[in-house]
Order: C-alpha cells, then sequence, then structure tokens
C-alpha cells in the first residue's frame, strides 16, 4: 500500500487525476449523501483554485479544494472514499491547506456533525446554521494569524 498526500492548482492537474478527483466528489456528495445538486460549480477552474489528494495505491482516497475569496480563503468540497474513512487522509489534507493560507483568514461550511473536527484545525462557527441540499450546515472562519 502506497499512500500519498499531493496538491495542484487545477489548471495544472492531468485530466485523469481531475476526472477521479471529481467522480470521488460526487460519489461522497451526490451519490451516498443523496445531494442532486450543482457539484460542478464552476470555482475549480478559476485560475487559482487549488486540489489537495491523497491516493492509495494510486486511487484517490480523499481530497479537498481551496479557493481565493479576495483576500481570505475557502475551503471546502472535502470528501473521503467511504473505504478510507479512518485513515487520517482528510486531516492530512486539512493540515496542508491550512498551512498553504499563510495566516490568512480561512472560511468554510461544514456540515454540522462535523463542526468539532473542523474545530482541531482551529476553526470556529462564524454564523447561524443553514439548511444546503437537505443537510444542517454551519459556516466556520479561522481568524486570520
Amino acid at each position: 500500500m502506497t499512500v500519498t498526500h499531493q496538491e495542484s492548482l487545477t489548471s495544472d492537474l492531468d485530466p485523469v487525476v481531475l476526472y477521479e478527483i471529481l467522480r470521488l466528489r460526487v460519489d461522497v456528495f451526490v451519490v451516498e449523501q443523496g445531494c442532486a445538486y450543482p457539484e460542478l460549480d464552476g470555482r475549480d477552474v478559476e485560475p487559482t483554485a487549488r486540489q489537495f489528494w491523497s491516493t492509495d495505491d494510486d486511487d484517490v482516497a480523499a481530497t479537498l479544494r481551496l479557493l481565493h475569496d479576495g483576500e481570505d480563503r475557502r475551503i471546502g468540497r472535502v470528501a473521503t472514499a467511504q473505504a478510507a474513512r479512518g485513515r487520517g487522509f482528510a486531516g492530512v489534507l486539512m493540515q496542508r491547506a491550512v498551512d498553504e493560507c499563510g495566516g490568512r483568514a480561512i472560511h468554510l461550511d461544514a456540515q454540522e456533525r462535523l463542526e468539532g473536527w473542523y474545530g482541531r484545525y482551529g476553526f470556529e462557527r462564524s454564523g447561524e446554521d443553514f439548511v444546503e441540499d437537505g443537510l444542517v450546515h454551519i459556516p466556520m472562519t479561522r481568524a486570520a494569524r
């Protein structure tokens, strides 16, 4: 078993790797969680969009994306393949993304059940609960440092 953690601007990604990242996101959010929504929202092709992913024997096992929102940053689309959960892949990617932000404020919208997990990386609730695609979410922010 060979595990790697990688990151790249979306524009620099091999098309097959990008396909596998997007397929994992659809598998988790649309199929597994039953949320019919526009997963391909146009933000992945922004010039500064970065993809982070973990592979396990060449299969994409976890992913997240990092976007620029003005001076702040936004982490989203954090997903781990069902068979890879509990192995720490998303945590490694989250820490790498936080480090990449260089002390800037970072925002994300967390599924309510994951508030504590994001809290491990310095995120705190920054607004009221809201329902998106049938799931309760909370806005969270990691303050600039």
